[in-house]
């Protein structure tokens, strides 16, 4: 079964692309994981439902606007973590960076940084969520919770990929949350160091 410190070691190894906003908006995330019952676990948040919103009613990660009182993009991380869930990422465990994503609609820059907790992560939405949830590692991975569908964007109809979440209620899993997680699902296919992904390791 795939573990904290799997991951640690994989993102250890990552050599993440940074690039520079320029005339984007820098955003930053925080992809958090925890040990349940049965493995390991993806934090996500549903939008709230706001006129104006572009992410309106999307499913993402907690994050938001890198401010210029914020020392970093993780330090924005953190404290958008704080304000929107309630959750002091001080107190899990930093496991690393992913590279930069641009965004493809919108000009925007993302930086996402990875969290993990084996202990209960206690959990207060701020007025913007909707709700928060946890996928399972091992549903995500699943082929069959990858699909192609379409999704509305300022109310255009795109076909792109995504996932169905487990959750019949949740609307899919797309664009830069999906780009983010797939390119955390990559370096975890990585070779280790034993010439396994940490995701083909067996208990």
């Amino acid at each position: 079964m795939i573990a904290l410190d799997d991951i640690r070691r994989h993102l250890v190894s990552h050599r993440p692309v940074l690039l520079s906003p320029e005339q984007r908006t820098h955003a930053a995330v925080a992809l958090i994981l925890r040990q349940g019952t049965s493995g390991l676990q993806i934090l996500f948040v549903e939008r709230a439902a706001r006129e104006g919103d572009p992410w309106s009613g999307d499913v993402g990660f907690p994050g938001g606007k890198v401010e210029p009182t914020d020392n970093s993009a993780q330090a924005a991380a953190e404290r958008e973590t704080r304000e929107e869930i309630g959750l002091d990422l001080k107190n899990t465990s930093y496991l690393g960076r992913l590279s930069d994503l641009p965004g493809v609609r919108l000009p925007i820059l993302v930086s996402c940084f990875v969290y993990g907790s084996k202990e209960p992560v206690p959990l207060h939405l701020s007025e913007e969520l909707r709700d928060a949830f946890w996928v399972s590692l091992d549903h995500l991975t699943q082929p069959g919770a990858q699909v192609r569908a379409q999704v509305l964007f300022r109310g255009e109809a795109m076909d792109c990929p995504a996932i169905r979440l487990p959750l019949p209620e949740k609307p899919l899993l797309w664009g830069l949350t999906y780009r983010l997680l797939m390119q955390f699902l990559e370096i975890l296919n990585n070779p280790a160091g034993d010439g396994k992904s940490c995701l083909e390791r067996k208990p």
